[in-house]
């Protein structure tokens, strides 16, 4: 008789969460977000997060979702942690999730294999597996609007611009400071290449997680080698730790360029007066005057719907990468709901949205964001779209910007193709079989 009643147990548990899941999907399209809140890393990961959710809420209490459905925003706090990432996706794959957003590169790496099998698209948004821009390898993964490689060598032909062209590279030192993760070592094949073929020295100093806050000895080596040039691929306490380092051995801040992960309000700010020059990569535009931005305002910060603690912060750097995350994924929901009908879509419905993905300027003035970002057209190879990049500088209270687009350079494609046919031998990825359309 107990084992009757344990096995009638576990059929009610079971036919209850098949039956919320289906309540679930049958409410309004499932996005999770990945996010960090807390640790060493939720200086970044705060604003980021705000960003996300709070322009897919807007959507919802402005025009109640999108094509009429609602968006059910769920966030995951995985504290940076790779494990803790995986966890979480173990959790909410059960809850029928039309994308993936990991926010995290180590999160990215341990889901690429499970997408297809769960047949769950991933987003990483400008950071994960740079070669997953390959869509012939990687049908499940996406990660527009650039790679880091492409940003890496935008950063190289910035530095070459400032030096009178790309030739007078040859002889010049170039330093690496990174954060000691995958994430941090993503673009170093990339940068090792173009030092041999530009002639440039390169020397990398990883920065271990444990040391984020403490690198002076980082810095004392950078005094001793005299660099021409830093490049910084940092997130969260690293950044304004390395800046300030940068700033107390004198280093010229006008030579020192930060990943766009290394661009925020908090990571220059601490340094004070003193940081004013420094210089990240960006791919999207800042400050409260889009009407998107507006109507976050409006629908969800002043209507007390939002997380985010200090009004004036919407629309700093990384806010602003948060809400063009989630412009990203409402789009292609918009896309897919073009062709699949105004419903709740699949998770493989969401996919063909995320690779037919055509974001042109038009469309971003048509929702509130002129000007805001590069036109993004997506396609069956190209999951990256190879967008160009520019540059802001730090004028010592916000940031300006101090370049036009810049195109990644020719090179780095065959690189990318190259390093995903290396990935699918390693890991014994399939052929892809999705037809493209």
């Amino acid at each position: 008789m107990k084992n009757k009643y344990f096995l009638t147990l576990i059929a009610s548990v079971i036919t209850f969460v098949w039956l919320s899941q289906g309540i679930m999907a049958a409410k309004g399209i499932y996005v999770p977000l990945f996010t960090y809140r807390t640790g060493a890393y939720a200086g970044s990961g705060i604003p980021n997060a705000n960003g996300m959710s709070d322009y897919l809420n807007m959507l919802n209490e402005r025009d109640g979702g999108i094509g009429g459905v609602p968006i059910i925003v769920e966030e995951c706090e995985t504290g940076y942690n790779t494990k803790k990432g995986v966890e979480c996706y173990e959790r909410i794959k059960q809850k029928n999730p039309v994308v993936i957003n990991p926010y995290s590169t180590g999160i990215t790496l341990q889901l690429i294999p499970k997408s297809p099998v769960d047949k769950i698209p991933v987003h990483s948004m400008g950071y994960g597996l740079s070669a997953a821009a390959d869509g012939s390898v990687f049908p499940w993964v996406f990660n527009y609007p650039s790679t880091y490689w492409n940003q890496a060598s935008a950063i190289i032909k910035y530095i070459g611009y400032q030096e009178g062209g790309m030739s007078n590279l040859r002889g010049k030192k170039i330093g690496f400071i990174y954060l000691e993760s995958g994430y941090g070592r993503e673009p170093i094949p990339l940068f090792e290449q173009l030092s041999s073929e530009l002639g440039f020295k390169l020397f990398k100093i990883a920065v271990a997680g444990k040391e984020m806050q403490n690198q002076s000895s980082h810095w004392l080596k950078v005094r001793k080698e005299k660099p021409d040039w830093m490049i910084m691929w940092g997130w969260g306490a690293m950044n304004p730790t390395a800046i300030k380092e940068a700033t107390r051995i004198k280093f010229n801040m006008e030579k020192f360029v930060g990943v766009w992960w290394s661009g925020g309000e908090d990571d220059a700010r601490p340094a004070g007066k003193a940081a004013k020059g420094y210089k990240s990569a960006n791919f999207h535009g800042i400050g409260t005057n889009y009407p998107a931005v507006q109507d976050i305002l409006k629908y969800v910060v002043d209507k007390g719907k939002s997380q985010v603690k200090d009004r004036a912060r919407v629309g700093e750097n990384f806010y602003m990468r948060g809400v063009f995350n989630s412009v990203l994924v409402a789009e292609a929901i918009r896309t897919a709901q073009g062709k699949f009908g105004n419903r709740v879509i699949s998770s493989e419905e969401m996919r063909w949205g995320m690779e037919n993905l055509n974001l042109t300027s038009a469309r971003l003035a048509e929702i509130g964001l002129p000007g805001f970002a590069n036109p993004i057209k997506v396609s069956c190879d190209d999951h990256a779209n190879n967008g160009p990049i520019f540059i802001q500088q730090w004028n010592g209270t916000s940031w300006e910007r101090v370049s036009g687009w810049i195109n990644s350079m020719d090179r780095v494609r065959p690189m990318l193709e190259k390093a995903a046919a290396d990935y699918k031998a390693k890991n014994s990825v399939p052929d892809r079989t999705i037809p493209c359309s």
